[in-house]
């Protein structure tokens, strides 16, 4: 009768160790590197009230890889990472640049906005090791009283807690709205 009972037990433990064996940690570089996925627009239609005017919201979606898993930050940030990044660039744990087509050629526009980004921490309260995933970066655009669009292109990068920085990927060409220049 026992040896009836332990059967089914053994045969669920080989079968548990078996497809464990099939899962390896994926080996990744410490430098992240990341790859573009893919862009999408949509608009959101006016409100009543300031700032509730009709704008477009562009969301880049990025995938990512890491081999260390020390991509993010605690929020809001410590003063020692606040002076590590301002010291290495002055920018935060992701870049965002914008260029829009101007005669022909792209030009790139400041926005005080994309100044200094960071990237919540990803693996706040799991164990160290290789993450992979994607990132969604949104971007929002105003229509005011006097616009005009303007075919607009992005580039990204990332970079962990102790400044490996990533490949810089570039998005395709999108229009939004930008005010009018006189």
């Amino acid at each position: 009768m026992r040896r009836q009972l332990i059967q089914p037990y053994l045969f669920v433990v080989g079968i548990v160790l078996t497809l464990s064996s099939c899962f390896n940690e994926p080996n990744y570089s410490n430098t992240p590197a990341i790859n573009y996925e893919g862009m999408f627009k949509y608009t959101i239609e006016a409100g009543k009230g300031v700032g509730k005017g009709k704008r477009d919201s562009v969301v880049i979606t990025v995938g990512f890889k890491d081999g260390d898993g020390n991509i993010g930050n605690s929020i809001p940030l410590p003063k020692a990472d606040s002076l590590l990044y301002q010291s290495n660039g002055n920018w935060g744990s992701y870049r965002i640049r914008t260029f829009r087509l101007v005669n022909n050629k792209y030009e790139e526009l400041l926005q005080a906005v994309n100044n200094t980004l960071y990237i919540p921490d990803l693996t706040k309260g799991k164990p160290k090791g290789a993450i992979e995933g994607s990132l969604d970066f949104n971007q929002i655009f105003q229509y005011g009283t006097s616009y005009q669009l303007y075919p607009t292109k992005f580039q990204i990068e990332i970079r962990d807690r102790v400044l490996n920085t990533s490949n810089i990927v570039e998005t395709d060409t999108i229009s939004v709205p930008f005010p009018k220049t006189l």
